[in-house]
């Protein structure tokens, strides 16, 4: 999985940069997320400071077409100012003179009379007539930028600049939005107006046809100027000037006497939108005609602007919904008389980026290793969390943090590294079916090696059927390794006409290497037995002793009785090298123990000196011989089998004039009964010699 991370911590930093570089893509993306923002939490009209006098459509109908002559324009402004509102803003640009002026109405008429021309000229002229209009109250004209110059005269309200040195003044001026010209009023207006303000969006803003911000400031080819909003609030409070304040060296907001409000770095303001309300709005119709109530414009910002559907141009805005430019310019009135407008620190991107690279960094990290479902339920968290987060920053403290270009920068990180982990799983898999197919293979060939040299292990152990025509003889033997291979041994063959050898063993261990050590002690047990057939059977436990521990490297041991049956006479020879005692089961002798001829375990004691024992059987009488497999053999529970149990086995025996077989088979059942199928401590060999005496001759009790 290593190759994943190192893929993932790559992409990461990759995403990481693009969020940082934002390219215009991503800036869309970053948009849609600030504008469901503000679909989903929309401002909540609490007052209306502002009031719109809309020229409608009803007001066209009734004054007939636009342009109105200024004299009605005149008209509407005196009405509004008979209410007494706090400022009024004329949101329409009129740079020409006004056609219907008695001035200009031989213009296009072919009379040349001097008389007629000399006494329209005395007439009032319908744009002075306005500036009157404009001059008697506090009206703010708007002015429209142009990325072009257009040779029109500024007319700007000073702007000071504080917390700034007179060198950071210029590169102050080049963050706010940059226009070469302007495109205003006729002179004689502007120089009535008590403000002028600009009623155009940054050339930035709104490229998508949605209106998000405005700037509070803007430069005309180099003259800072006000926005038409901040201006009406500086003629309301009757500033003389508007203050722009700086804070290392970057646009902090703007103030007009009392009254500031704070900007973003660019000095630009985003609006934070509510639906369109019918309350802003009075017919100017109805002014002019006296059917407006003085209470809408009393004490109010009054707007005049165009909403005739024919006039205006409506624009976007984040909630979905076109509105008419002059509206647009009455909800940043009544965000900046809220002190609501929307803010998005400087430091958001830093911490939005630092927290992606932290939760990414985790989904690196965790991929690997937790179950798909548990990363996919962590990186639907990463993305969800944040989002909700940065949703209740904006309800609760109008501050703006994007959870869409990181939410889907996660996601894409987290597409990549699950397709990386599948992948990579899908490999594992291949490889763990191929080092499975191997392993199969290698456990079949272990399989085969071990059952062949189970086999070849059963074939070295004496048949138990080859003296069944010796009626003085009846011998029985099983050995049940405790793996596939086992380290007893059990031996016995005829050194002459009358004598039988045998010998059981038990190696230390189990399995191949016990097995293995087995084979070679039962060789070495079987040659110096045949190699000495008449030596004493201590001494050949002494001569075994020292062959088998000449090459044991490993220091294994092996505990083995091995004995002589004169079988003419039932005189029995023994002797015991560590192992457990056999029984001898007789009807008439009962069940006793051969505890005689007693020495420690072969290989354990170099040169130690055995000696033998010896004892006679009855006629019938059986020698049982077992290794430690059948009394330490345990049930599920892990009880031990134990002697007592074994020794009630065969004191069943002595009832019964059963086989040597019988008895072998009575015991190694009555063992695997009790395991019940669990799992064996040691190998389990029983080997039964049952003496039936020569026929013909009575042999005497004495022992």
């Amino acid at each position: 999985m290593g190759r994943v991370r190192w893929i993932g911590v790559l992409l990461l930093a990759a995403l990481a940069l693009l969020l940082w570089v934002q390219p215009p893509w991503v800036s869309r993306i970053q948009l849609l997320w600030f504008d469901t923002c503000q679909t989903l939490v929309p401002r909540t009209v609490k007052a209306l400071p502002a009031t719109i006098v809309e020229i409608d459509q009803k007001s066209i109908v009734a004054l007939g077409q636009w342009p109105w002559p200024r004299t009605v324009l005149a008209q509407l402004v005196r009405e509004i100012a008979r209410a007494n509102p706090i400022a009024i803003g004329l949101d329409i640009l009129m740079p020409e003179a006004d056609r219907s002026s008695p001035e200009h109405w031989l213009d296009n008429m072919p009379s040349t009379d001097a008389d007629l021309a000399q006494s329209l000229s005395a007439l009032p002229s319908h744009d002075t007539e306005l500036a009157r209009a404009i001059g008697a109250a506090r009206v703010v004209l708007g002015m429209a930028g142009s990325p072009e110059p257009t040779g029109m005269t500024l007319f700007a309200t000073p702007i000071l600049i504080e917390g700034a040195s007179p060198n950071d003044a210029a590169s102050v001026r080049a963050q706010v939005a940059q226009f070469e010209g302007v495109l205003n009023n006729l002179p004689v207006l502007e120089r009535a107006a008590s403000g002028h303000g600009l009623l155009s969006a940054s050339p930035d803003d709104g490229e998508d046809g949605v209106i998000r911000r405005l700037p509070m400031v803007a430069s005309v080819d180099g003259t800072l100027v006000p926005a038409f909003a901040i201006e009406m609030l500086r003629v309301a409070v009757k500033a003389p000037v508007l203050r722009l304040r700086v804070h290392g060296g970057e646009i902090a907001g703007i103030a007009a006497g009392g009254f500031s409000a704070p900007t973003e770095a660019d000095g630009g303001a985003r609006i934070h939108f509510s639906p369109h309300d019918a309350r802003r709005f009075v017919s100017a119709i109805d002014v002019l005609q006296g059917r407006a109530d003085p209470e809408m414009l009393a004490s109010k910002f009054v707007l005049v602007g165009m909403t005739g559907l024919v006039q205006v141009d409506y624009q976007g805005t984040p909630l979905g919904e076109r509105m008419p430019g002059v509206e647009i310019h009455a909800q940043l009135i009544e965000n900046l008389f809220e002190q609501g407008l929307i803010m998005r620190p400087t430091w958001a991107r830093a911490l939005e980026i630092a927290l992606f690279v932290a939760l990414g960094g985790i989904l690196i990290r965790a991929a690997p290793l937790w179950r798909t479902p548990a990363t996919a339920t962590y990186a639907v968290a990463a993305m969800v969390v944040p989002a909700l987060a940065a949703l209740a920053a904006f309800a609760w403290q109008r501050q703006l943090f994007d959870a869409a270009t990181p939410g889907l920068a996660l996601f894409v990180l987290f597409a990549v590294l699950l397709v990386l982990s599948l992948g990579e799983a899908s490999r594992e898999r291949r490889a763990l079916r191929r080092q499975m197919q191997l392993e199969r293979e290698q456990s079949a060939r272990m399989a085969g090696e071990m059952e062949a040299a189970r086999r070849v292990q059963v074939a070295m152990l004496p048949r138990d059927d080859q003296f069944r025509d010796d009626a003085r003889l009846d011998l029985a033997a099983t050995m049940v390794p405790a793996r596939e291979v086992g380290g007893d041994l059990y031996d016995f063959f005829k050194l002459d006409g009358r004598r039988l050898f045998f010998l059981v063993g038990d190696v230390a261990g189990k399995g191949l290497s016990a097995s293995i050590f087995m084979a070679v002690s039962k060789a070495l047990a079987k040659s110096a037995a045949v190699r000495h057939p008449d030596d004493d059977v201590g001494t050949w436990m002494t001569t075994v002793n020292r062959e088998i521990s000449r090459d044991n490297t490993e220091a294994l041991f092996v505990t083995a009785f091995a004995g002589i049956l004169d079988l003419d006479s039932g005189d029995l020879v023994y002797c015991n090298a560590g192992h457990d005692a056999p029984y001898c089961v007789g009807a008439a002798s009962g069940l006793r123990r051969l505890d005689a001829g007693d020495g420690p375990p072969l290989c354990t004691v170099d040169d130690f000196e055995y000696h033998g024992e010896h004892t006679f059987l009855d006629p019938g009488e059986l020698v049982v011989l077992v290794t430690d497999g059948v009394t330490d053999m345990r049930d599920p529970a892990g009880a031990m089998y134990g002697r007592a149990r074994m020794e009630a086995v065969l004191e069943g025996r002595r009832s019964q004039s059963g086989s040597a077989r019988a008895a072998v088979d009575a015991l190694r059942g009555d063992v695997q009964a009790f395991a019940a199928g669990a799992e064996p401590a040691d190998d389990l060999t029983v080997l039964a010699i049952r003496w039936n005496g020569k026929p013909g001759i009575p042999r005497s009790t004495g022992r």
